[in-house]
C-alpha cells in the first residue's frame, strides 16, 4: 500500500454520516485503500459488496477499497455503476455490509462514501464511523494497516442491476397500470442507468431527460430540491402532454414528482400516498414515520387509513433508527427519501416512484387531482438565513411566543412552535451559520403571516 507523505486530515471529510470531499484535494486511492481496511476492521466483516456512480473518479476510488478490504481478509462483490439503492439491495440481499461511492448532488470535484452494515444497517459517527476514522488517521501517519492474519480475500464481479428491477416490481402491484406518458429527468446521474431496467416492461411511454451518465452534470445540479433544477422537467411535461414527471438525484436514491401541469408535488403528499398504499398492504394496521417538518396532512392521512403516525427528527439516521425500533412499515421526509420495511429500512426513490405510477395508472384521473387529497394545507418550503448566533436567535423566537395563550412549544429538533391553525419550526443546521425555517397553515394568508413573523425574529 502507498504510503501517505503527509497524514490525513478527516476533519472536513467524515460527516455525521458519510464520508465526502473534494478529490485530489482532500482525499483520494490511497486514503480510499485505508478506508476499505478500517470498514472491515472495524465491522469484523469477512465479505463486502462496494459500488458506484458516474463521477469521473468513482471506479478508481472503488477500486482502491476494495483493494484495501481484501488486504484484511474480506471477499469484496463489486457490483460496479449502480444507484445508492442499488448497492442497499445488495447489501440487504446478499446480508453483508455495503460501499457506496457517491457524492449524491455535489459538483463533479466532490465523491464520498455512504457505509452500511450487512442489511443496509446506516453507518454513521455512533454506529463505526468514528472508528473508522480514527485507524484511518493513525494509519495514515504510519503508512500502512497491519497485515491480517490468513489470506487476503477475492475480488469479484457481479451484475445486480436486473435482480434490484425484479425486487422493487414485486414490492408494488403495477398489473393494472394504465398507458402514461412520463418524463424522467435524470440529471446525468444514475437514474440514467436505472429507470430503463425497472420501468421494462410497464405500459409507460418513457421520455428520456439527461439520461447520458455525465458526473460534469452539463445541463444542470443533480439536486432536485432546488427549484431552479426542475425548470427543464417542467417545461418538457408541459411541452410533451405528459401524465407526470419524475426527477432524480445523482446517486438516484431521491425522487421528486410532478403532475400533469408542470408543477411539482410536495414531497408531504407523496409521503401521504405512499402511506396510505403501504398501510392497505398490511391490512390497515402499522407504523408510519415522518419527521416533524412534515405536513400536518401526513398523520391525518395515516390515522384514517388505521395507522400511527410517528414524528421524528429531521435526518435518515433518525428515521432509520426510528424504523428499526418500531416496525414501522414505512417512512417519508420532506427532502424526498421514501424508507421500506420491505427494503431492509432504507430509503428508495424508485419503489416510491412505482408507488405513484400504480395509483395513478390504476385510475382514470389526472395525478393533480389525485394528490390534492393527500396536500391539504400551504406550506412554505424551507427557508434557510444565516445568523451570527443561533442559541441567541433560537432563544428569542422561545421568549416572542412563549405563554401566549393556544401556543406549544416542544424541542425534538430545533424549536416547533404550534398552534390550532398553522406550526412553524426552526433548526440550526450542523455545518453552517443557518437557521432554517419551515412553516404550515391552514391557509395562504395565514402562513404567509406567521411565516415573516417568524423571518423577523431569526433575521432581526
Amino acid at each position: 500500500m502507498e504510503r501517505l507523505a503527509v497524514a490525513a486530515d478527516l476533519s472536513q471529510i467524515v460527516k455525521a454520516y458519510d464520508v465526502r470531499g473534494v478529490v485530489p484535494d482532500q482525499w483520494d486511492e490511497p486514503l480510499a485503500e485505508l478506508f476499505g481496511a478500517a470498514f472491515v476492521r472495524v465491522t469484523g466483516a469477512s465479505a463486502v459488496v462496494t459500488g458506484h456512480d458516474m463521477r469521473p473518479s468513482s471506479p478508481g476510488l472503488s477500486g482502491a477499497f476494495a483493494r484495501g478490504a481484501a488486504a484484511q481478509g474480506a471477499d469484496v462483490t463489486e457490483i460496479g455503476l449502480c444507484s445508492t439503492d442499488q448497492l442497499y439491495y445488495a447489501s440487504g440481499a446478499l446480508d453483508i455490509p455495503g460501499a457506496m461511492f457517491t457524492a449524491s448532488h455535489n459538483p463533479a470535484r466532490y465523491n464520498g462514501i455512504k457505509l452500511c452494515r450487512a442489511g443496509a444497517a446506516p453507518v454513521g459517527q455512533d454506529t463505526g464511523l468514528a472508528e473508522i476514522r480514527e485507524l484511518v488517521e493513525r494509519w495514515s501517519e504510519s503508512g500502512a494497516p497491519e497485515r491480517a492474519a490468513g489470506a487476503p480475500g477475492t475480488i469479484t464481479r457481479r451484475d445486480t442491476l436486473e435482480d434490484y428491477a425484479a425486487y422493487l416490481r414485486s414490492l408494488v402491484d403495477l398489473t393494472s397500470v394504465r398507458p402514461l406518458k412520463v418524463v424522467v429527468d435524470a440529471g446525468n446521474g444514475m437514474g440514467g442507468h436505472t429507470v430503463p431496467t425497472v420501468f421494462a416492461g410497464l405500459p409507460l411511454t418513457l421520455v428520456p431527460m439527461y439520461f447520458e451518465l455525465d458526473g460534469t452534470f452539463p445541463n444542470h445540479e443533480a439536486n432536485p430540491l432546488d427549484p431552479a433544477n426542475l425548470v427543464d422537467l417542467r417545461k418538457r411535461v408541459r411541452e410533451e402532454d405528459a401524465d407526470l414527471g419524475l426527477a432524480f438525484d445523482g446517486d438516484a436514491d431521491r425522487c421528486f414528482v410532478v403532475d400533469e401541469r408542470g408543477e411539482p408535488v410536495s414531497p408531504s403528499a407523496i409521503t401521504a400516498l405512499v402511506a396510505a398504499r403501504e398501510l392497505a398492504r398490511n391490512g390497515g394496521k402499522g407504523t408510519i414515520i415522518h419527521n416533524l417538518i412534515t405536513s400536518w396532512s401526513v398523520p391525518e392521512v395515516v390515522r384514517e387509513h388505521g395507522g400511527t403516525p410517528e414524528r421524528t427528527r429531521v435526518g435518515h439516521s433518525f428515521i432509520k433508527a426510528e424504523m428499526a425500533r418500531t416496525g414501522a412499515i414505512f417512512g417519508g421526509e420532506h427532502s424526498a427519501h421514501y424508507y421500506f420495511r420491505e427494503f431492509w429500512n432504507a430509503d428508495t426513490g424508485m419503489l416510491a416512484a412505482l408507488h405513484v405510477l400504480a395509483a395513478l395508472g390504476g385510475q382514470q384521473g389526472s395525478l393533480s387531482a389525485l394528490v390534492a387529497q393527500y396536500d391539504r394545507y400551504t406550506g412554505s418550503g424551507e427557508i434557510n438565513s444565516t445568523v451570527d448566533d443561533q442559541t441567541a436567535r433560537l432563544a428569542a423566537i422561545r421568549a416572542a411566543y412563549e405563554g401566549r395563550d393556544g401556543i406549544t412549544l416542544d424541542d425534538l429538533d430545533g424549536l416547533t412552535v404550534t398552534s390550532a391553525d398553522w406550526w412553524f419550526n426552526v433548526r440550526p443546521s450542523n455545518t453552517e451559520p443557518l437557521l432554517r425555517l419551515n412553516a404550515e397553515a391552514r391557509d395562504e394568508p395565514t402562513m404567509t403571516k406567521i411565516r415573516d413573523e417568524a423571518l423577523t425574529l431569526i433575521r432581526s
